[in-house]
C-alpha cells in the first residue's frame, strides 16, 4: 500500500516536471504566429542547463518572476561594486547598463563587462574580441552557488537532527531520520570499508559522506521546476575531483608514492617510462570522476529539454503524445541516476583513497 502511494506521488511530481516546459513556452494563437521563428531550442536549452546571475524561476522578460541574486565584482582600479542582479531588468543582451560608482555595467549573456566611457553596449570584433570594454573579476552569488548553499543548509538540518537523536535517545531512529542513518551506514559498511579497508576508512567517513549527501541533493534539486543544474556545472564537478586528488596526494603513503614514482623488481631503464605512465595516470583519475558526474547529469536535462523542444521545431501539438511520454520516462530514469551518479562518485573516490593508502605486502 505505501510502495502503490509512493509510485503514485513519484509519477505525479514527474508529470508535472515534463509538463512544466508548456507552462514556460505556451502562447495564444496570436502570439505563436508572430512569434513562431524566433524559437531557437539550442538558446533554451543552454539557458535551463547554464548558470545565471538571477534565479529565474518562470515568466519572460518584465513579466517574470526571477529572484534577485548579489553581484559582487571587483576591478582592480576602483576594488569591490555590489549590486542587485535585478538592476539589469532581467536583460541578458547588454543593452541595459548599470552605473555604479561612476563605472558602467552591461550582463552580455551572463558575462558582466565594465564598459569604457562612452560605450552603450559591449561590442566585438570578428574573432570576438572585445572593443570597449573589460572584464571584471567576478564573485557573485549566482544561481548555482545560492543552490549550494540550500543544499549545505538541508545538509546542517538534516545531519544536526540526527546526531541530536542520538545524543537524547539510544533507541533507533524513526521516519526520515531512519532513512539518514541507513545510507549512512551505506556509504560506511558498502563503499568505504571495502575500498579502504577496515582499520583507516574512518578517517575519510566525513569526506565521503559529504560527498555522497551533496551529490545526490543537488542531482535531486535540480529536478525541481526552475532549480540549478548544479553537477551539471564542470566548475563544481571539476572542485570535486580535486577535493579527491588532494586527498590522494596528502594521504598517500610511502609505498604508494615508491610503486607511482620508481616501481621496485622493475628494470632501471623502464622506471622513468612507467612513472610518466602513473603519474598521468593519477591525474586522469579524478578527471574521469569529474567528467562522468557532469556528463550524465547535464545529458539527463539535454535530454529532456530536447525532447519537448520538438514540440516547438515541428509546430505541432500531436508530437507531444510521443514526446511528453518519453520525457516522463527520462525524469523517472533522472531519479534513479541522482542516486547512481553520488554512489559512483563516492565510491571510486573511497578506491582512488584506498589504492593510496593500502599496505603492500612483499615476498
Amino acid at each position: 500500500m505505501i510502495a502503490h502511494k509512493s509510485l503514485k506521488i513519484i509519477v505525479t511530481f514527474t508529470l508535472a516536471l515534463a509538463l512544466l516546459p508548456f507552462n514556460a513556452f505556451a502562447k495564444d494563437d496570436s502570439q505563436a504566429e508572430e512569434n513562431k521563428d524566433e524559437f531557437n531550442p539550442t538558446e533554451m536549452i543552454m539557458h535551463h542547463i547554464g548558470d545565471s546571475h538571477g534565479w529565474h524561476f518562470f515568466g519572460e522578460g518584465d513579466s517574470s518572476f526571477t529572484l534577485p541574486l548579489p553581484v559582487i565584482l571587483f576591478t582592480e582600479e576602483d576594488g569591490f561594486v555590489t549590486f542587485m542582479s535585478s538592476e539589469f531588468h532581467h536583460d541578458t543582451e547588454g543593452h541595459h547598463v548599470v552605473e555604479k560608482d561612476g563605472m558602467r555595467f552591461v550582463n552580455y549573456h551572463e558575462d558582466i563587462y565594465k564598459l569604457d566611457a562612452g560605450a552603450e553596449t559591449v561590442e566585438f570584433d570578428e574573432e570576438h574580441n572585445v572593443l570597449n570594454a573589460s572584464k571584471p573579476w567576478d564573485f557573485s552569488i549566482t544561481k548555482n552557488v545560492a543552490a549550494m548553499f540550500l543544499t549545505v543548509i538541508l545538509m546542517l538540518i538534516f545531519f544536526f537532527g540526527l546526531a541530536g537523536h542520538h545524543k537524547k535517545n539510544k533507541k533507533a531512529p524513526a521516519g526520515f531520520n531512519n532513512i539518514l542513518e541507513t545510507l549512512v551506514l551505506f556509504v560506511r559498511d558498502e563503499i568505504a570499508k571495502p575500498q579502504i579497508g577496515d582499520k583507516k576508512y574512518m578517517k575519510f567517513m566525513p569526506f565521503l559522506l559529504t560527498v555522497f549527501f551533496f551529490i545526490w541533493i543537488t542531482n535531486l534539486l535540480g529536478l525541481l521546476p526552475g532549480a540549478a543544474n548544479v553537477t551539471g556545472n564542470i566548475a563544481v564537478t571539476v572542485s570535486l575531483g580535486l577535493f579527491t586528488l588532494a586527498l590522494i596526494l596528502i594521504n598517500g603513503n610511502k609505498e604508494f608514492w615508491k610503486h607511482t614514482l620508481w616501481m621496485p623488481g622493475i628494470p632501471t631503464f623502464v622506471k622513468p617510462i612507467l612513472m610518466v605512465v602513473e603519474v598521468i595516470g593519477l591525474v586522469i583519475k579524478p578527471v574521469a570522476l569529474m567528467i562522468r558526474l557532469f556528463a550524465n547529469i547535464t545529458a539527463g536535462h539535454i535530454i529532456i529539454l530536447s525532447l519537448i523542444g520538438l514540440i516547438f521545431i515541428l509546430e505541432s501539438a500531436g508530437v507531444a503524445w510521443i514526446s511528453v511520454p518519453f520525457a516522463l520516462f527520462i525524469t523517472i530514469l533522472e531519479l534513479l541516476v541522482a542516486f547512481l551518479q553520488a554512489f559512483i562518485f563516492t565510491m571510486l573516490s573511497a578506491l582512488f583513497i584506498g589504492m593510496a593508502v593500502a599496505e603492500h605486502e612483499h615476498h
